[in-house]
């Protein structure tokens, strides 16, 4: 099934500096001011390759990437290895640790099911990546999957291989970063042989993901392939860690010029229960509650102190309006959301969601409650997250959910490990 294997790792040398001045976010969460804040720090930090501005960006990506290996600021490793890589974070008032290892996988289509996806992508970003690939040949950062594992074999392998102390360890005040180099080829062997019967759940990539394969592609339609293109960098986790957290992303509504907050909880009132609540304080708290029972629920928010709760009567209502999709897919709360709310009710239809018309998107609860009462959105919708197990059974399925349905946390830092698609093991 899928096909792992090492790589020698292009990274940072010590003439580049401390490595946490180096690494840095996922470009797609990073403002200008803290693009200009990392590169003050270092100039040599690996943004300037994933996050590159200019008059030609990308060309500017490619011609620094090839100074720095020139001057040595980056250079390969000697031998093919496996990247453990654990985070430590807190995440709903608890300590936490999330632990895994970055590899190379062959690129497989969507239509094999080796490698899953779970939700749709915007062509845009994939338009960005791909030009920045071509422009450089290399991964700059690790694509996000999981793995089924019911005796964690694997996990206790890279614990025992982690036991020691960290090729890096650093903090960037929320996270902190570890990272071992295993090298030994018996090691890397047993654990690419765990992966011969199982399948890869893309939880965090999938733009890029799909960028590889269009750019493995061009290289055998253009007669340019060397064959590194066939695989692509990915960190991966046992989707049964316990360290492992999805938090939800909540919908903001805007510029509907018909919106009328009365009109539209009456309507919902045919398919949920419509309960006024005072504060808005109590939101999560209430949410979470219904999650643990398994309720499907959201929070309403359009101004002022209170905010609405709105519980679906009977999960048989999404049986009748996506009677072709499957049931993993229909008890998924952003279906719900989107089929029964944003879609019958506001009008708002799924070329709409994914240009981003009337609906954004933001993670933070605060965020989404400022942003009605500034007048910026017209309402919220306050979700609970998506389970783990709900996206593997969705992928599963041959199913992608909407976009923006998961967001795990924390994300994979860019910068400790790279990989040169042209290059030779």
């Amino acid at each position: 099934m899928a096909e792992i294997k090492p790589f020698r790792a292009l990274r940072y040398t010590a003439k580049a500096g401390e490595i946490a001045a180096l690494t840095c976010p996922p470009y797609d969460i990073i403002s200008e001011e803290e693009r200009l804040a990392f590169l003050s720090e270092n100039p040599h930090n690996v943004i300037r390759l994933e996050l590159p501005k200019g008059e030609d960006p990308y060309a500017e990506a490619g011609e620094t990437l090839k100074s720095w290996l020139a001057d040595g600021i980056l250079r390969r490793d000697t031998d093919p290895g496996l990247y453990i890589y654990e985070e430590e974070f807190e995440a709903y008032g608890v300590r936490r640790k999330v632990k895994g290892f970055i590899c190379l996988v062959r690129l497989e289509e969507f239509s094999k099911g080796i490698i899953l996806p779970h939700e749709e992508t915007l062509s845009k970003a994939k338009e960005d990546r791909f030009r920045l690939m071509e422009a450089t040949g290399c991964n700059f950062s690790q694509i996000y999957s999981l793995y089924m594992d019911e005796a964690h074999t694997t996990g206790a392998r890279l614990d025992a291989l982690s036991s020691g102390k960290p090729r890096y360890e650093f903090s960037d005040g929320a996270v902190t970063h570890r990272m071992w180099i295993v090298n030994d080829p018996e090691v890397i062997k047993a654990i690419g042989a765990d992966f011969e019967n199982r399948k890869l759940y893309i939880a965090d990539g999938h733009h890029r993901y799909e960028t590889a394969l269009n750019y493995r592609n061009r290289c055998r339609e253009q007669g340019t392939a060397t064959g590194g293109e066939d695989y692509v960098m990915m960190m991966l986790v046992d989707m049964e860690h316990d360290g492992l957290v999805v938090f939800p992303t909540h919908r903001l509504v805007r510029g509907l010029t018909d919106f009328n907050a009365e009109k539209l909880l009456a309507a919902c009132a045919e398919k949920f229960e419509v309960t006024a609540e005072q504060d808005t304080g109590t939101i999560e708290a209430k949410l979470s509650d219904l999650y643990r029972q398994g309720k499907k629920a959201f929070a309403f928010y359009c101004g002022g102190e209170g905010w609405t709760l709105l519980t679906l009567k009977d999960a048989a209502a999404m049986d009748e309006i996506l009677p072709n999709q499957s049931e993993a897919y229909r008890n998924l709360d952003v279906s719900v959301l989107h089929s029964l709310i944003l879609e019958k009710y506001l009008g708002i239809d799924k070329e709409n969601m994914a240009r981003q018309v009337n609906l954004t998107y933001t993670r933070s609860f605060g965020e989404a409650v400022a942003s009605v009462k500034n007048g910026e959105s017209q309402c919220a919708f306050i979700l609970n997250p998506t389970r783990v197990t709900e996206i593997r059974d969705v992928a599963a399925a041959g199913e992608k959910m909407p976009q923006k349905s998961t967001y795990f946390y924390p994300k994979l830092i860019t910068g400790l490990v790279m990989n040169q698609l042209g290059g030779k093991e």
